[in-house]
């Protein structure tokens, strides 16, 4: 019999260099789930009791915002991604060209 472990992906952000990057992906998927489940995951990597002090929430409710069901409002996304120590920025969007049409032989 083969012996698992637990696979989780909050052991491999120890760095803040590794936690910024997979943060800054999930926000550009633009998906609220993918970068709320980054932001718990490197909550998580960081600790999530200190997190939630910096951030001036309880506990709880850092896990209930950051939860599959949570729906947080931007000032606490906002609280929370300060005490990971990070910062949001904002640069422009790539355009997607429209495909060339092709000419007719």
């Amino acid at each position: 019999m083969v012996e698992m472990t637990r696979f989780d992906a909050a052991e491999y952000l120890g760095t803040p260099e590794r936690q910024a990057a997979y943060i800054t992906a999930a926000l550009e998927t633009g998906e609220l789930d993918f970068v709320l489940d980054a932001l718990r995951l490197v909550a998580r990597a960081q600790g999530m009791a200190g997190i939630a002090k910096t951030a001036k929430l309880n506990r709880e409710s850092l896990y209930k915002a950051l939860g599959d069901a949570g729906n947080p409002e931007f000032d606490t996304i906002l609280r929370v991604i300060r005490a990971l120590g990070l910062t949001l920025s904002a640069r422009p969007a790539e355009k997607k060209r429209a495909p060339r049409k092709r000419r007719a032989a």
